[in-house]
C-alpha cells in the first residue's frame, strides 16, 4: 500500500458529495482516487470539486482496480452488500453507509468474509460523531444523571410531498422507509449507550397518504429498569428533543440538529479548529443534584467532528487503532431493525434472543 490510502467512492447522491467525499479529501493520509456515478450532473459536480479524481460511471470500475485500497460504499441500501461483498473478495477495505445491509444474514456475511480476507469492514455510523451525541456519552460516562430511568430520542423532520425527482428512500423497496434511513442512527446510538436491550415494541407506519414506504416510527427498546423511545416523523412542524434523559440524580434535554451537516451540504469544507461546535441557542439544559452539587443551565456541546471517523478508519487500516465503529456493532443495528419491523406487523412486544 502506497502511504496514502487510495479511495474510492461508490455513488455521489447526498452520501457521497456530503458525509465522504469531502473527508477522504481533507483528512491527511487518504487519496481520492475514483467516484462512481452515472448521473451526468453529479458527475460534473464530482469533477469541478475533486479535478483530480477521476470519475467513472459504474462502481464496478472501482472494485475492479487493482490500485484501489478502500471502497466507500455509498449507494442505495439495496445494493450495499453486493458492492461491499465485491469490494473485500477483491481484496479491499470497506466503509459502508448506514444501515449495513438490509438484514442481519447479510451483514454476518459480509462479517465473516472480511475476517477471511483480512480486510476492515465498519459501517458509517456518524451520528456517534455528533455534538449532541457526544455530549450525551460524556453525560452518562460521568454518571452526573444517576441511574437512568427514561431515554427518548427524536429524529424529526417535515416534508408533506413527495420529493420532486422521486426518491429510491420513498420507494417500496427492501431497505427504504425512513425506519432503515433514520432509525438505524437511533438504534445505533442507543446500542451504544445502553448495549443490547431484553425487547423491542415497535410502531411502523405510513402518515402521509401518499407514502409508499414507512414515515413514521415509535420504538420501544426495553431494559431491565427503563425503556429507551426512539421517535421519528415527517409531519413534526415543531420537532421533538433530539435527547431527552431522566435520571435518579438528574435530567438532561437536548433540542436542535448538530451544524455538521448542514454545513456540508452548503458546500464547506469540514475543516479548522472550530469545525462541528454547536451554538449556544441549542445547547443542551442540565438540571441534576450530583454529590451534594445542585446544577441547573445549559451545558456546552462536545464538539462534533466526522473527521475523527475518517481518522480512526485509516488508523486502524494501517494498524493503530481499533475500529470505532465494529461491523458487528453494525450487524446488533440490522437485528434490532428486523425485530422492530416483525414487532409492528405482529402488533406484540418481541423478545430479543
Amino acid at each position: 500500500m502506497s502511504s496514502n490510502i487510495r479511495t474510492g467512492i461508490i455513488g455521489y447522491g447526498l452520501s457521497g458529495r456530503v458525509f465522504h467525499a469531502p473527508f477522504i479529501d481533507v483528512v491527511e493520509g487518504y487519496e481520492l482516487s475514483k467516484i462512481s456515478t452515472s448521473d451526468s450532473e453529479r458527475k460534473a459536480l464530482a469533477q469541478e470539486r475533486y479535478p483530480a479524481t477521476e470519475i467513472v460511471p459504474s462502481g464496478q470500475e472501482i472494485v475492479d482496480d487493482p490500485n484501489i485500497d478502500l471502497v466507500l460504499v455509498t449507494s442505495p441500501n439495496t445494493d450495499h452488500f453486493r458492492w461491499a461483498k465485491e469490494a473485500l473478495l477483491a481484496g479491499k477495505h470497506a466503509v459502508v453507509e448506514k444501515p449495513f445491509t438490509i438484514d442481519a444474514a447479510e451483514a454476518d456475511e459480509l462479517i465473516e468474509i472480511a475476517k477471511q480476507q483480512d480486510k476492515i469492514l465498519t459501517v458509517y455510523h456518524n451520528r456517534r460523531f455528533t455534538s449532541d451525541t457526544r455530549t450525551v456519552k460524556k453525560l452518562l460516562d460521568s454518571g452526573l444523571l444517576g441511574e437512568i430511568v427514561d431515554y427518548e430520542t427524536h429524529f424529526d423532520r417535515y416534508r408533506t410531498d413527495p420529493r420532486p425527482r422521486g426518491a429510491w428512500r420513498e420507494e417500496p423497496l427492501p431497505g427504504s422507509g425512513i425506519f432503515y434511513d433514520l432509525g438505524s442512527h437511533l438504534v445505533d446510538q442507543a446500542l451504544w449507550f445502553f448495549g443490547m436491550p431484553t425487547a423491542v415494541t415497535a410502531e411502523i407506519n405510513k402518515q402521509r397518504p401518499w407514502a409508499k414506504a414507512d414515515d413514521h416510527f415509535d420504538v420501544r427498546l426495553h431494559y431491565p429498569t427503563f425503556t429507551a423511545t426512539l421517535k421519528s416523523g415527517m409531519i413534526c412542524r415543531i420537532p421533538g428533543p433530539t435527547y431527552m434523559l431522566h435520571g435518579t440524580n438528574g435530567s438532561f434535554v437536548k433540542y436542535g440538529l448538530d451544524v455538521q451537516e448542514a454545513t456540508l451540504d452548503g458546500g464547506a469544507k469540514p475543516e479548522g479548529k472550530d469545525w462541528g461546535r454547536e451554538p449556544e441557542s441549542i445547547w443542551g439544559t442540565l438540571n441534576a443534584d450530583y454529590k451534594g452539587v445542585k446544577f441547573q443551565g445549559k451545558v456546552e456541546s462536545e464538539p462534533g467532528d466526522y473527521r475523527d471517523y475518517f481518522i480512526n478508519v485509516r488508523d486502524a487500516i494501517n494498524g493503530k487503532a481499533e475500529l470505532a465503529v465494529k461491523p458487528e456493532e453494525a450487524r446488533d443495528v440490522m437485528k434490532i431493525i428486523e425485530i422492530a419491523f416483525r414487532s409492528s406487523k405482529e402488533k406484540r412486544t418481541i423478545q430479543v434472543d
